[in-house]
């Protein structure tokens, strides 16, 4: 290695380790690794989402003290969604002054969309995994670091309550490890509030972009942000409102079991045919844990990237439960034939 490139790996080396002495930086250092060491990630490929907020500037300034300690290779990308006319320069502008300030390489990853005028966050939401989910595929990345935080854990679980989520959906973010289409998502700050992180990046990068969007009425995210700092007030704190998340997770746990035994017990998969057989006692279950195990066997079927939503596994269930005749059916490029009691899934040809 060259003389220069020696120096500056050095004070590359010198800048993290100086950040670390810092108590409270030190503190957050330890929880990362207490929520990421058992998923060993050394000598992995880890892609770590990078907006600009104090959240996501946290997770790259941790990364690269783990990277540094354990070899882990990263890829730091910055999502360009281009729903702002901002985004595009904001982007740049980010990744400028990492590679700059802080010899941090990042890469932009955006796609031209049409113009949205409904649901604008959802579908930024759903682009930016899209985008995600792809790169990784691209580079063979099996992992995702993002910096979701303890706020953004009681907002979710407010938004998909207004929106009608079922038990699933409102306890399904309350994970440090979840998967998305196959590629695992790690959140090592969930129980580690906005404030806390705030005041962590004053001490390692001292910059943060903060997003507009955050503070417009328009977006129900930012409605109900203010809808919470009132519940705040009438005494809804962290504590509480994590006790009524943990009781809430132990019924989708007990769910869960039942779903397993369902598919274990009543379907049989035939791998030559990559057909799956349904017995008729694997509708004879409650209606969530019918539901539930069905989805799981379309997803091991179905060969499409996103899979069906509720309410159309929910329509065809009921064609499916309440015919007496012969039915053959189609859904997320599957084909569903009911014969006699059974009911047999296998992918579409294509």
């Amino acid at each position: 290695m060259k003389r220069k490139s020696l120096s500056a790996t050095k004070k590359i080396l010198n800048f993290y380790s100086t950040k670390l002495k810092d108590p409270h930086v030190q503190k957050l250092y330890k929880l990362f690794l207490n929520n990421i060491t058992s998923l060993e990630l050394t000598n992995k490929k880890i892609m770590v989402g990078v907006s600009g907020g104090a959240d996501s500037l946290n997770v790259l300034f941790f990364s690269f003290c783990y990277a540094l300690k354990y070899k882990t290779k990263l890829y730091p990308v910055i999502i360009d969604h281009k729903l702002r006319k901002e985004s595009t320069n904001e982007a740049k502008n980010l990744k400028l002054k990492l590679k700059k300030d802080f010899k941090i390489n990042c890469k932009i990853l955006s796609k031209k969309n049409s113009k949205i005028d409904k649901n604008i966050q959802s579908y930024a939401r759903d682009l930016r995994y899209d985008l995600f989910l792809e790169e990784c595929n691209k580079h063979k990345i099996d992992y995702l670091l993002l910096g979701h935080h303890k706020d953004d854990l009681i907002e979710n679980f407010f938004i998909r309550f207004i929106r009608g989520s079922g038990l699933k959906g409102l306890v399904s973010f309350n994970k440090n490890l979840s998967e998305y289409n196959g590629l695992k998502i790690i959140r090592p700050f969930l129980n580690i509030s906005k404030k806390e992180l705030f005041e962590v990046n004053k001490k390692t990068f001292g910059f943060f972009i903060d997003d507009p969007s955050n503070y417009n009425d328009k977006f129900l995210r930012s409605r109900v942000r203010k809808l919470l700092k009132n519940l705040n007030k009438e005494g809804l704190n962290f504590n509480k409102f994590n006790l009524t998340l943990q009781n809430l997770s132990k019924s989708d746990q007990v769910i869960e079991f039942f779903v397993k035994k369902n598919v274990l017990e009543n379907s049989k998969y035939f791998e030559k045919q990559k057909k799956i057989i349904l017995n008729q006692s694997f509708f004879d279950n409650p209606e969530e844990v019918i539901l539930r195990s069905f989805s799981q066997v379309i997803q091991s079927i179905s060969k499409k990237k996103n899979y069906p939503r509720g309410k159309k596994v929910i329509s065809l269930l009921n064609s499916l439960k309440f015919s007496s005749k012969k039915v053959k059916l189609t859904l997320s490029g599957c084909i569903f034939e009911k014969i006699m009691d059974s009911v047999i899934i296998y992918p579409e040809k294509r």
